[in-house]
Parts: C-alpha cells; sequence; structure tokens
C-alpha cells in the first residue's frame, strides 16, 4: 500500500481576470492530478485557496458553507502530542455508514480498521509530521467491507503558529463492482 504526498507550497499563486487560482507549484500540480475524485480536486482546490503566503491554511480560512455537497464524506481530526491521541472532532454521515457507528469523538488509534491499523498511522503521521497533504486508495477499509474502494485525502490545518493542530479529510467510497463502470477511478487499489 502507498501513500501518496504532495508536496508544500513553494511559490505565489496568481489570480486570473476571472479570479482563479493559477500558476500552482510544480508540486501541488502534480499531487492535483493523483487525485481521482472530482470531490477530492475540489477540496484540494479549495485548500490551496484557502494558503495565505505559502503556509497551509487555518482552522479558521476554511467555511463548510462552501463544500455543502463534499460534507457528508468529510472529518476533521484534533492533532493531539501524541499520535495515537488524535480524535476525530467530526465525522460526516457517510463515514457513519461506513462504520457502522458514529466515529466522532474517538482516537484514531481506534477506528475500527482491522489490519489496515500501520496504514492509516502512517498517513496521518505523513500529514502531521511533513504538514502536506496526501492521498491515497484502498480496498476493504474496515472488516466486512472488502467490497468497497476507499479514496481518500487528508489536508493539514493550522490552529496556532506554523504547527499543524487539525487534519481536514475527505473519504469517497465506491462499490468495487462500480469501479469497472467508473474509467476515471480505474486505478490500482492498495488491499
Amino acid at each position: 500500500m502507498s501513500i501518496h504526498n504532495g508536496s508544500r507550497l513553494s511559490l505565489t499563486a496568481t489570480w486570473d481576470k476571472w479570479g482563479q487560482l493559477v500558476e500552482r507549484t510544480t508540486g501541488a500540480q502534480a499531487f492535483r492530478a493523483q487525485l481521482v475524485v472530482q470531490e477530492q480536486r475540489q477540496l484540494y482546490d479549495y485548500w490551496l485557496e484557502a494558503s495565505a503566503q505559502n503556509i497551509i491554511p487555518r482552522r479558521a480560512d476554511i467555511n463548510p458553507a462552501r463544500l455543502p455537497r463534499l460534507l457528508p464524506g468529510m472529518s476533521l481530526i484534533d492533532v493531539a502530542d501524541k499520535l495515537e491521541d488524535c480524535r476525530v472532532r467530526l465525522a460526516g454521515t457517510r463515514l457513519r455508514d461506513i462504520y457502522d457507528r458514529e466515529v466522532t469523538g474517538m482516537r484514531i488509534a481506534d477506528l475500527p480498521c482491522a489490519n489496515k491499523h500501520d496504514y492509516w498511522m502512517a498517513a496521518y503521521r505523513r500529514t502531521i509530521d511533513l504538514a502536506t497533504p496526501t492521498q491515497g486508495v484502498v480496498r476493504g477499509p474496515i472488516v466486512n467491507k472488502e467490497h468497497v474502494v476507499q479514496y481518500w485525502l487528508k489536508l493539514p490545518l493550522r490552529t496556532d503558529g506554523e504547527r499543524v493542530g487539525m487534519v481536514m479529510c475527505y473519504d469517497y467510497f465506491i462499490p468495487a463492482s462500480e469501479i469497472l463502470h467508473e474509467p476515471e477511478l480505474r486505478i490500482s487499489v492498495a488491499s
């Protein structure tokens, strides 16, 4: 299983006459190109737009009202001193459906992810320690959901100073059988 990470912003973006963000860094462009799901690209573009002076955005820079369609698949993770103690501050309804339980308030170390615990901890560690976006795709995110493929995105947010204090996540789930009918979603899937 691999985890793909995006580079920190290194160049100032500019705005065109229509107010669109252009001239993103090569690292940001390469990371965006790896995002298979349109909603992931939408959230990543919004995250880039909220980035000021090449610094990861603050939680206060993010307005959920601008992303209403994405909210069921979004979650916010509060970062703690020890990775295992990071907690799910808020989880969208789609996550409750997948986990068959409410995960808001749970420590990330206690999420029911079966044999993928190390995979998920590495994804969070990379996002937090490197202050960089990460993304990936995995089949069977939890026990008894092997028929589901999960496309995930984790974006760091500052809460104070330069330190990552929160991780904004977006998870898109699709039955593995439907991937055959969705050409843009056909990529290698980690098991």
